[in-house]
């Protein structure tokens, strides 16, 4: 009677548990769907880009800074905020990102000049930073077993890849079916259904919180990668390498990020333990997601003004066009766990980088002529090397840190991905450039002072060939596109070869995925009931495993 007693005491619990503490697959559909909110704003503007230049009349500096605020900003702030919910509850943090996220959109929608808009993809910014790294924490969180979690980790890159993919096919829908500003206004109503639903479904997460939270590292954190970040961009912008407007916010950010380390090293609570770059796994993962993103996303940025400027593909056909790298990330997600099982975290980060690199190179057979299939195959190839590059990296980066540590690791993960976008758009973007103005000289029937103004972007160099109008017009129009083409591929071969370094930078990464403890008999009652005891001692177990390694 007594053991019937006990196994309805135990029957019970786990009934209360589950219902208090919902299944970590279901915290996953929650935590991907916030993700994916996220990665459709960071690319969903591409393809809006003409419609906004139409509307606002942004100068050149204006519009790249509506490109630019969103993840500049929120790279700046991920450390500050990853870090913040180790100490109050993440869940608390990714609550008020719902909020100022869709605060932002809503500002971003009624925008009537370039500065205002500026201004909303800065909040969202914001609210990105607070969502981001507080759902790779949580999900770290909920998944002790490693396992399980690359599983997860897969599932949580696709989604990323898919939604910064599907970003410019859903944008450029609602540019053709409705205006420009509709693709803030879809976040809203998502914003208000995805508050009650976290409310009541994710689990409070916290780490460690033992001493205060610094707040002047974290400003100091901030303040140095938006000026090492700002300085790039102002760089990418100057003929002159040593212009002071550049060089000074650089040098400024880098010495308040020498200061940052300084002083988390010092601390006896820092809000980054900096004992974790000594880690090689860690590091190298950090540096490729980093190369990663720097090759890419200026990339992608460039490739969709290809698409649309040189094809003069519509907004909607643009966004079809780069369907097959979503598919191709999906697959490349949804088989990583076990690729990574198979292979190891260094071949498959290594053999992503030159997959990648290869697709680069291919796209260099692009020319003024449509060529689908190219296309076509270039973007498959792009899709499954690059997720499987991020995967990998992301999986061997969040394992080697503790579970305590979980929001500042995720922070440093997402701060190097958004970092590396920001440098990504500058640099390539300065490539692009540098190789586009040349080509404007000499063009018959168009001064030189037109011609510098038109060697600005090939956008600017349509408008001004149109009031040229005649024999003049057309020329500086044919110009102008031979010479995009041209830029497109010098900025191919310095992403190819950016690539390749980051191929050469994995062989570091271990050589097989070591789990962290043998598989322990399953016990009913804590398998989805509870996984905050487990979490410790599997943080404990991966630091012993880790330094064995």
């Amino acid at each position: 009677m007594s053991g019937t007693n006990t196994a309805s005491g135990r029957a019970l619990g786990r009934l209360a548990s589950m219902g208090a503490r919902p299944h970590r697959w279901v915290v996953l559909v929650v935590l991907c769907t916030s993700l994916l909110l996220v990665a459709l704003d960071s690319t969903i503007l591409y393809v809006a880009l003409p419609a906004v230049t139409e509307d606002l009349k942004p100068t050149s500096v204006e519009l790249l800074w509506i490109g630019d605020a969103y993840p500049l900003v929120c790279a700046s702030l991920l450390i500050l905020f990853g870090t913040l919910g180790d100490r109050v509850g993440r869940r608390k943090i990714l609550l008020l990102g719902y909020g100022l996220f869709g605060a932002a959109s809503a500002l971003a929608v009624v925008s009537d000049t370039a500065q205002v808009l500026i201004v909303a993809r800065a909040f969202l910014g914001i609210g990105g930073a607070m969502i981001m790294p507080a759902t790779l924490s949580i999900l770290r969180d909920v998944f002790p077993d490693r396992h399980e979690r690359a599983v997860a980790i897969g599932v949580w890159t696709a989604v990323a890849a898919v939604g910064a993919a599907t970003g410019p096919v859903l944008g450029g829908f609602l540019v053709e079916h409705f205006w420009w500003g509709s693709v803030f206004l879809i976040n809203i109503p998502l914003m208000l259904i995805m508050l009650p639903l976290c409310r009541v479904l994710v689990p409070e997460s916290k780490g460690r919180s033992d001493g205060p939270w610094d707040l002047f590292g974290a400003l100091l954190a901030a303040l140095g990668v938006l000026g090492v970040v700002y300085g790039i961009k102002e760089l990418g912008t100057k003929r002159d390498l040593l212009d002071a407007e550049a060089v000074l916010p650089f040098v400024v950010g880098l010495l308040l990020l020498f200061l940052f380390v300084r002083r988390q090293r010092r601390r006896e609570h820092p809000l980054i333990d900096m004992k974790l770059f000594s880690r090689v796994a860690f590091s190298t993962s950090v540096g490729c997601i980093v190369i990663a993103m720097l090759a890419l996303v200026g990339l992608e940025l460039i490739a969709v003004q290809y698409l649309q400027l040189v094809l003069e593909l519509s907004p909607l056909e643009t966004g079809l066009r780069m369907l097959p790298l979503t598919f191709a990330a999906m697959t490349a997600g949804v088989l990583g766990s076990a690729v990574l099982r198979r292979f190891g975290p260094r071949a498959m980060v290594s053999s992503g980088f030159a997959l990648t690199a290869c697709a680069v190179l291919m796209l260099c057979a692009m020319g003024q002529q449509d060529k689908p299939w190219l296309l076509g195959l270039g973007f498959v190839l792009l899709g499954f090397g690059f997720q499987s590059t991020l995967f990998g990296a992301y999986e061997s980066m969040l394992t080697e840190a503790p579970a305590d540590d979980a929001g500042g690791a995720a922070a440093i993960g997402e701060t190097s991905y958004q970092l590396g976008a920001g440098m990504g758009i500058a640099l390539l973007g300065s490539v692009m450039n540098a190789a586009y103005a040349p080509g404007l000289g000499n063009v018959p029937g168009v001064s030189d002072g037109t011609s510098t103004a038109a060697g600005h972007s090939l956008g600017e160099a349509y408008q001004i060939a149109a009031r040229l109008g005649g024999t003049a017009g057309d020329a500086l129009r044919e110009a102008a596109r031979a010479a995009f083409v041209h830029g497109l591929h010098v900025t191919l071969v310095v992403s190819a070869v950016l690539l390749f370094v980051g191929a050469v930078a994995a062989l570091r990464l271990p050589r097989r995925m070591e789990c962290e403890a043998p598989e322990a008999p399953e016990v009913p009652a804590a398998d989805d009931a509870d996984v905050a005891a487990p979490r410790r001692a599997s943080s404990r177990t991966e630091s012993s495993a880790s330094s064995a390694a």
